[in-house]
C-alpha cells in the first residue's frame, strides 16, 4: 500500500477492500431499495386499506393480503446481522494491511501504519451504514406487517363466527 491518501482508496486500497466495499454499498443499496418499495406500499395501504370480503377463502386471503407486505424482508434481516461482520473482516483486513506496511517499510510511522488503518476504519464505517438502516427498516415493517396480520385474523375470525 502506498503513503499516498485518497478518499477512493480508502475503499478500494486492493482487491479484498474492493470486494467488501462493494459488497457492503451493494447490500445497502438492496435495503434502501426495499426500504422504499415498503413505504411506498404502506402508504398504498393507508390509502386503501386491506379488506378480508366473506366470500373469499379466508385463510388464504390473509396470506394472499400479507405477502407483499413480507416479501424481502428476509434480506433487511441478513444485511442488519451480516453487515457489521463483513465490516469487522474489512477491519481486519486492514490492520493486517497497516502490520504488513511495518514489516516492510521497517517503521512504526503513522505514515505507514495510517492508511491501513484508515481502510480499516473506512469498512467498519461501510458496515454500519449498511447495517443499522436495514436493522431500524426490518424492525419496523416487520412491527408493522404483524399488526395487519393482527387485524386482519380478527376481522377472519369475526367472519367465521358470523357464519
Amino acid at each position: 500500500m502506498t503513503n499516498n491518501f485518497s478518499l477512493l482508496n480508502l475503499f478500494t486500497g486492493d482487491i479484498m477492500t474492493a470486494f467488501i466495499s462493494l459488497a457492503l454499498v451493494l447490500a445497502s443499496v438492496v435495503s434502501w431499495s426495499i426500504i422504499i418499495e415498503k413505504i411506498r406500499l404502506w402508504r398504498m395501504n393507508r390509502k386503501n386499506p386491506a379488506k378480508i370480503k366473506p366470500s373469499d377463502n379466508l385463510d388464504v386471503a390473509v396470506d394472499r393480503i400479507l405477502r407483499p407486505f413480507d416479501r424481502n424482508l428476509w434480506f433487511l434481516s441478513m444485511v442488519s446481522y451480516v453487515a457489521p461482520f463483513v465490516g469487522l473482516f474489512g477491519t481486519i483486513w486492514g490492520v493486517m494491511d497497516a502490520f504488513a506496511a511495518i514489516g516492510v517499510n521497517q517503521s512504526v510511522s503513522i505514515g505507514v501504519i495510517a492508511p491501513g488503518l484508515a481502510t480499516a476504519l473506512g469498512t467498519t464505517a461501510l458496515g454500519l451504514i449498511a447495517a443499522v438502516p436495514a436493522a431500524i427498516a426490518y424492525q419496523y415493517f416487520t412491527k408493522k406487517a404483524d399488526d395487519l396480520y393482527d387485524r386482519l385474523d380478527d376481522a377472519r375470525k369475526e367472519i367465521k363466527s358470523k357464519k
